[in-house]
C-alpha cells in the first residue's frame, strides 16, 4: 500500500489501554496505564536511542510479514529466517465480556510460537520511565519481572526462561510462549492456559463489534478497519474520544510542528459522531455524548477546546527532555497549550453532538426540555462570543482573527437550539434561536466572501484561503449548489492543492510556510465534489487517500504532497472518521449489487 512508509505502526488496545507495533513486531510505544499516561514504551520517540521497546527478534531473520487479523484488533507477525525456521507472534490488549461487564485491563499480551524448524529467538524488554528515562530498576520474580522507577512499576509475567529475557539472551523456542505486560499486581492464572483463552475470546468480541456495523456495499475493509481503529481511540470509562495515541509526531520533516494528541477536542465531536451514528456504533456515540455535555453543563466557564479524558485534569504543556522525537525531530511535547486558547467553535461542536440525543430514537434515553434548557446557555456564549476573533479550528499560536468556521459553528450552536426547542414544542424559545441565527447567519454570508479571492474565505473581512469553508454545506450554512460555494470550491482547487493534495491553507503561520496536506481536508474536499454531482472525481480521490494508508490500513493527520509519506500523530481519529463519512457518501447502494 502507499510508499515506503516511515509510519507503518499498527495500533492493539482495549478501550483503556493502547499500544503501537512496527512490522518487526515490536512495540514502539505505549502510554501506561492508560492513554495519557507516561510512555513505558517511547522508542517511536527516542531518536537514535535504543530504549523504550519490547521486541522478539529471529536470528538470521530473512523475511517478515504482519498484519492485522481480519475484522479484529489483533496484530499477527510472521517472522522467517533463510533456513525455513519461522516464529508468529499474536499481540493484543484483551477486551471481552466477563461476569456481565467488559473485561479490559491495562495489559498487553504478546504469544510467541514456533511455526517450523528451531528458530532461535531473543527477547527484549527496555521500558522508560517519566518521559524517556531508561529503567534502571528491577526486580526477578518465580515467573515475573517488575520494572520500577515511574508513578506506576510495570511487570512481565512470562511462561519464557525469564534468565533469558533479564540476560536479552537467544534461545532455541520450543513450544509456545506468552508475555504478559501490565500492572504490578500477581498473575494468578496459569499463563499458556490464559493466554490462548484470552486471544479467543478477544478475537470474538471483535468479530462480534464487526458483525454489528451498518457498513456500505463498498470500501467494506477500509471501513471496518476505521470503525475498529476509532473504537481503539474511545476511553471507555468517560466516553472520550482521543484524536490519536501518539504525541509529538511531526506534521512535517523538521517543521517542529510536534503537539501532543493524547486528549479530547470538542471540535472532533461533530466529525465522529456522524461517523459513529451512520455505523450504527450507537454505544459508543452515547457515551461520547455523554462525555462532552458533561464537560458543557457544568461550565461555569467559558468551554475549552480540548480536554483530558478525565475532564477536570490539567493539560500545561512541557517539552521531554529525555526524548529525542521521532527520527530526533523535537521536540517532544507534553501537554497542549491548545487548552488555554479561545476557539469558539466549541460550542456549536458540543450542541450539534448533544442534538443528536433529540433525534435519535434507539438511544435509551432521549433529549428532553431539561437538557435542552441546561444547553441554552452556551448558545448565549456563541452569540456573544461570535464575531469576536479567536485562535480559529488551526490553533494559530501568534494571531486572532474573526475565523470563517468558529463563527458558523456560533450560529450552528444558535440553528441547532432553533430546531431543538421547535422539535420539543417549544415555539417562544424556537422564535428567539431562530432570530439569533438568522442574523450570525447573514452577517456570516456578506463578511467571509472576499471578492479580492473571488471566494468564501478563512475569516472575515479577509482574503486568505481556508479548506475549513468546504464544511459550510455540511453544516447547513448554505447548499453546496449555492453559485458561492461552487465558485469558492473551483478557487480551492487551484490555490490549495498541492500535486493533488489539499492543505488547509497555504500562507504563512507562526511556524513559517506549512508544508504537508492535511488528510481530513482531502476528505471534505472529496465530499464537496461528491454534494457537487462530481461523483466519478471523488471516487477518484477517494480511492487515492484509501492507497494511501500504511500497511496496516491506518491514517495519520498529514501527507507529504511530494513523498506521498504520513506525518503527524497516528492514528487519527479525524482522518479514519473521514474514511468512514466519505466512504458512506460515495458507495454505491446495497440494492444496486444485484442489478449492476
Amino acid at each position: 500500500m502507499g510508499h515506503a512508509q516511515t509510519l507503518n505502526l499498527a495500533a492493539i488496545g482495549n478501550c483503556r489501554t493502547a499500544a503501537l507495533i512496527d512490522d518487526n513486531a515490536r512495540l514502539v510505544w505505549w502510554c501506561f496505564p492508560r492513554f495519557d499516561s507516561d510512555p513505558v514504551f517511547s522508542r517511536l520517540l527516542a531518536g537514535d536511542e535504543e530504549k523504550g521497546f519490547c521486541d522478539v527478534t529471529l536470528e538470521g531473520a530473512a523475511s517478515k510479514n504482519a498484519s492485522y487479523e481480519r475484522n479484529t484488533a489483533i496484530v499477527q507477525t510472521t517472522l522467517r529466517d533463510g533456513a525455513g525456521n519461522a516464529v508468529h507472534i499474536t499481540d493484543f490488549a484483551p477486551r471481552f465480556k466477563r461476569f456481565e461487564r467488559v473485561f479490559n485491563p491495562p495489559q498487553i499480551f504478546r504469544r510467541i510460537e514456533p511455526i517450523s524448524g528451531l528458530p532461535r529467538v531473543r527477547i527484549r524488554v527496555r521500558p522508560t520511565f517519566n518521559y524517556g528515562q531508561p529503567c534502571t530498576h528491577r526486580a526477578q520474580g518465580s515467573n515475573h519481572i517488575r520494572y520500577m522507577g515511574g508513578q506506576e512499576n510495570l511487570r512481565l509475567t512470562t511462561d519464557a526462561p525469564l534468565s533469558y529475557i533479564a540476560h536479552e539472551t537467544p534461545f532455541a523456542l520450543v513450544r509456545p510462549i506468552t508475555l504478559i505486560l501490565g500492572p504490578d499486581e500477581p498473575f494468578e492464572a496459569a499463563v499458556d492456559t490464559t493466554s490462548q483463552e484470552f486471544t479467543q475470546r478477544t478475537r470474538q468480541y471483535w468479530l462480534d463489534w464487526a458483525r454489528s456495523l451498518a457498513i456500505p456495499l463498498e470500501f467494506q475493509a477500509d471501513i471496518i478497519r476505521a470503525a475498529i481503529t476509532l473504537k481503539l481511540c474511545n476511553f471507555e470509562e468517560t466516553g472520550a474520544i482521543i484524536a490519536a495515541h501518539t504525541t509529538s509526531i511531526p506534521e512535517s520533516p523538521g517543521s517542529q510542528r510536534t503537539w501532543d494528541y493524547r486528549y479530547c477536542w470538542l471540535r472532533d465531536a461533530f466529525f465522529v459522531i456522524k461517523a459513529l451514528n451512520r455505523l450504527g456504533a450507537t454505544q459508543t456515540m452515547e457515551e461520547y455524548i455523554h462525555y462532552i455535555t458533561n464537560i458543557a453543563v457544568d461550565a461555569e466557564r467559558p468551554l475549552r477546546p480540548v480536554y483530558s479524558i478525565v475532564p477536570t485534569e490539567p493539560l500545561e504543556e512541557w517539552t521531554a527532555p529525555d526524548l529525542a522525537g521521532f527520527q530526533n525531530m523535537g521536540p517532544v511535547r507534553i501537554g497542549n497549550q491548545a487548552a488555554e486558547q479561545m476557539q469558539h467553535d466549541s460550542y456549536g461542536s458540543v450542541i450539534l453532538g448533544a442534538s443528536q440525543m433529540f433525534l435519535d430514537e434507539r438511544l435509551p434515553r432521549m433529549g428532553d426540555a431539561a437538557l435542552f434548557h441546561r444547553l441554552e446557555p452556551l448558545g448565549a456564549q456563541a452569540r456573544r462570543f461570535a464575531f469576536q476573533p479567536d485562535a480559529g479550528p488551526w490553533e494559530y499560536r501568534g494571531r486572532q482573527r474573526i475565523h470563517t468556521h468558529s463563527v458558523t459553528m456560533c450560529w450552528v450552536a444558535c440553528d441547532r437550539l432553533a430546531r431543538i426547542a421547535a422539535r420539543l414544542g417549544l415555539t417562544e424559545r424556537a422564535n428567539f434561536w431562530r432570530e439569533h441565527a438568522d442574523a450570525i447567519r447573514k452577517e456570516i454570508l456578506s463578511r467571509a466572501w472576499s471578492d479580492k479571492a473571488g471566494a468564501l474565505v478563512g475569516a472575515l473581512d479577509d482574503h486568505e484561503l481556508d479548506a475549513s469553508v468546504l464544511l459550510l454545506p455540511d453544516l447547513g450554512l448554505l447548499p453546496a449548489s449555492d453559485e458561492r460555494f461552487v465558485r469558492t470550491c473551483a478557487v480551492i482547487d487551484k490555490k490549495l492543492k498541492r500535486n493533488g493534495y489539499l492543505m488547509r491553507y497555504v500562507a504563512e503561520d507562526d511556524f513559517g510556510l506549512p508544508e504537508s496536506a492535511f488528510l481530513v481536508c482531502q476528505f471534505w474536499y472529496i465530499d464537496a465534489l461528491a454534494a457537487l454531482g462530481r461523483k466519478q472525481e471523488a471516487r477518484d480521490m477517494f480511492t487515492d487517500v484509501l492507497a494511501r494508508t500504511n500497511a496496516f490500513g491506518l491514517l495519520s493527520e498529514d501527507i507529504h504532497p511530494v513523498t506521498g509519506q504520513l506525518w503527524g500523530n497516528l492514528p487519527q481519529t479525524y482522518s479514519m472518521a473521514g474514511i468512514i463519512n466519505t466512504g458512506r457518501i460515495l458507495s454505491r447502494s446495497w440494492q444496486e449489487a444485484w442489478v449492476g
